[in-house]
């Protein structure tokens, strides 16, 4: 990611108060733990932050003044006044009972009636952070890239794999040649082919997953226009990403891993980035898509028996 982007990700463009929690969400593993706790008490009391000077809530986080203001300049706001604007709002918000206090922590002995309520709260959560949090030029750039794209390769293990597989056939079902790679070193051999005109997705909940730095590094150097899908906008696969598209999570616990929660977000973001090419290329993914329906109808028609 490019420097000039970087700076519009942190302050041309302020977040709106709904978007305040999930930046705080997605920023706050690359932050120092002194700016964690401004973060985390902006997010956890908007209300009575928003009555504090930069004085006060740097008292009341046991920071510094400086701290406050790189804080907010880094959630996207120009100074710190302009984050006291953003928690009056979201404290308006969450008083008019838009925004229900909830926690979604799963207990070993939770009721099923129980776990489902809080992974469905969890899951609609995380949408609505990702959605909030997605930059829209960033996506409109990816969607023109993969229009366009002679071929497209996508990267990733674990769960951001599964993510990928599901890019990849939905891809294909309209025209694209697509090919997700999930072992490594048919990932780098496959990068190395590529050249200006092709497209490498790289999904990586961390930003730092090697398997999938490698081959978008090599896609990168072979003039690919590269794109990453990472809750860390701040993560080493950044560095080789022409279009970062960012995910939000729900909060990490022993029963819900950071693989499972980062799934949702990862999975809105690819049909956005779907939607968005079937769109541009409509003309060509509309006569596929009925094809490819007309080819399987005859698999869903139960046989007279």
């Amino acid at each position: 990611m490019t420097n000039d982007l970087k700076e519009s990700f942190s302050a041309d463009s302020p977040p709106a108060p709904a978007a305040l929690a999930a930046k705080v969400r997605t920023l706050a593993p690359s932050m120092t733990r002194s700016m964690q706790r401004v973060a985390e008490a902006v997010a956890g009391d908007p209300a009575g932050c928003a009555a504090l000077t930069v004085t006060g809530l740097a008292e009341l986080t046991g920071t510094s003044e400086a701290t406050v203001v790189r804080t907010a300049r880094l959630l996207g706001y120009p100074g710190y006044r302009d984050l006291r604007l953003a928690l009056a709002g979201l404290a308006a918000q969450q008083q008019s009972g838009r925004a229900p206090s909830v926690t979604a922590d799963i207990a070993v002995d939770d009721p099923i009636a129980d776990v489902v309520a809080k992974l469905a709260y969890d899951e609609q959560q995380t949408l609505a952070d990702t959605a909030a949090g997605l930059d829209t030029v960033q996506l409109g750039a990816a969607v023109t890239a993969a229009a366009t794209a002679r071929r497209i390769d996508i990267y990733g293990v674990g769960a951001s794999s599964l993510v990928g597989q599901d890019l990849a056939q939905k891809l294909a079902r309209i025209g694209l040649i697509a090919h997700s790679h999930t072992d490594p070193h048919l990932a780098v051999t496959n990068a190395v082919q590529l050249r200006s005109g092709d497209v490498a997705i790289a999904i990586t909940h961390s930003g730092s997953t090697v398997d999938v730095i490698e081959p978008l590094r090599v896609a990168f150097d072979r003039g690919a226009t590269t794109i990453a899908i990472t809750g860390r906008p701040d993560g080493p696969v950044t560095q080789y990403a022409d279009h970062v598209l960012t995910t939000s999570t729900a909060r990490e616990s022993e029963l819900r891993p950071a693989a499972m929660s980062s799934r949702t977000s990862q999975l809105l973001v690819v049909d956005c980035l779907f939607i968005g090419v079937a769109q541009r290329t409509y003309e060509t993914a509309a006569p596929a898509l009925a094809a490819s329906y007309e080819a399987l109808a005859h698999r869903h028609t139960p046989r007279p028996r």
